[in-house]
């Protein structure tokens, strides 16, 4: 528990102190945030905020991770590397994406086959690791590895982590729209797995997870950095994240769940992230489909201020949302424990 505590708390401090210190060498440098055009009026204001924030969560949570093992018996395991590996390499992606947007003068960084060519780099090499290094368990999970069981074989698997890897870094790139709102709702659900993995290494005779605790210490070190970042995110931010950070963070919990064996309960913890890319699957759909519209704006945070919502009370409510999801994941993993603790 003092390491958790340990991880989690350096993560903070790093973030909420380095973070200013990042704010003024952008501010030196002139590199700000490109405003879409189709975005609200409202958010036309932002224009040259400082963006690439996601370096320091980035860099915060590596340190965090790190101090978690000193003066500690924590070994370092193969698993809590390539987590925090996997995490970094989306982080570097999303930085080149951020820096060729700020030189273009333009809110276009990668183009799309690209960033896709990228993702799917990362998700690939993250599976084979997973595989041959770590030595995950190819069943199909929902709260452990033998619920329900089915094996998905190493190549089902493999495809499975690098959907979900290429999906979760995208889902929190959509909902980093708002001040706050990426950094806000991933606390929770971070928080919730640094419990779950807390809790999987007091149990290792249910769920046989000799890496729990050091995937509890990366989840508690993203907490730390991601509330560190919020300090200065939160709206009016001074600082956006970008997609160096909503990359990461995306990558980040998914790597997570699936070397926890939370491959289906990710759809519950993340549940507002999976909400906010299924309103832009529906809006796309619809308007091919039928030519209308479901949303006035897609991802649906948007469609919301269109309608009169203030930006604050949007992002407010969305974590009451994210906060609730995150718990209810806890909650059924938490039910399950007492069923199958009964047999143990």
């Amino acid at each position: 528990m003092l390491s958790l505590m340990e991880s989690g708390g350096f993560g903070f401090l790093i973030s909420l102190l380095v973070t200013p210190l990042w704010i003024r060498f952008l501010q030196e440098r002139s590199l700000g945030q490109q405003i879409r055009e189709e975005v609200p009026s409202t958010h036309h204001a932002k224009a040259g905020t400082p963006t690439m924030g996601g370096v320091i969560i980035v860099f915060a949570a590596v340190l965090g991770y790190l101090m978690g093992h000193v003066g500690t018996s924590i070994d370092f395991t193969r698993a809590g590397v390539l987590a925090l590996c996997v995490t970094v390499a989306s982080g570097v992606l999303g930085f080149l994406d951020d820096y060729l947007a700020i030189r273009n003068a333009r809110n276009l960084g990668l183009n799309k086959r690209g960033k896709l060519v990228g993702q799917l780099m990362i998700a690939a090499a993250f599976a084979a690791f997973s595989i041959y290094w770590v030595h995950t368990s190819t069943d199909l999970s929902f709260t452990r590895f033998s619920l329900p069981g089915w094996n998905l074989t190493t190549g089902g698997w493999m495809l499975l982590a690098v959907f979900v890897i290429i999906a979760t870094s995208n889902a929190v790139n959509l909902t980093d729209g708002l001040d706050g709102l990426a950094a806000g709702s991933a606390t929770f659900c971070f928080g919730v797995l640094s419990i779950i993995g807390y809790w999987q290494f007091r149990h290792f005779a249910i769920y046989h997870l000799h890496s729990a605790l050091d995937l509890g210490l990366v989840a508690v070190a993203l907490v730390g950095s991601c509330l560190g970042f919020l300090w200065w995110n939160a709206a009016p931010a001074r600082i956006m994240m970008g997609d160096t950070g909503s990359l990461a963070i995306g990558t980040g919990l998914g790597a997570l769940c699936l070397l926890m064996n939370l491959d289906l309960l990710l759809v519950i913890i993340g549940g507002l992230f999976v909400a906010e890319t299924a309103s832009v699957i529906l809006q796309v759909l619809s308007f091919r489909i039928f030519g209308r519209r479901v949303f006035r704006m897609a991802p649906f945070h948007h469609h919301f201020e269109l309608r009169g919502w203030p930006e604050i009370t949007v992002i407010i409510r969305f974590w009451i949302l994210a906060g609730l999801l995150a718990m209810l994941g806890l909650g059924i993993f938490y039910g399950d424990f007492l069923k199958i603790g009964k047999v143990v």
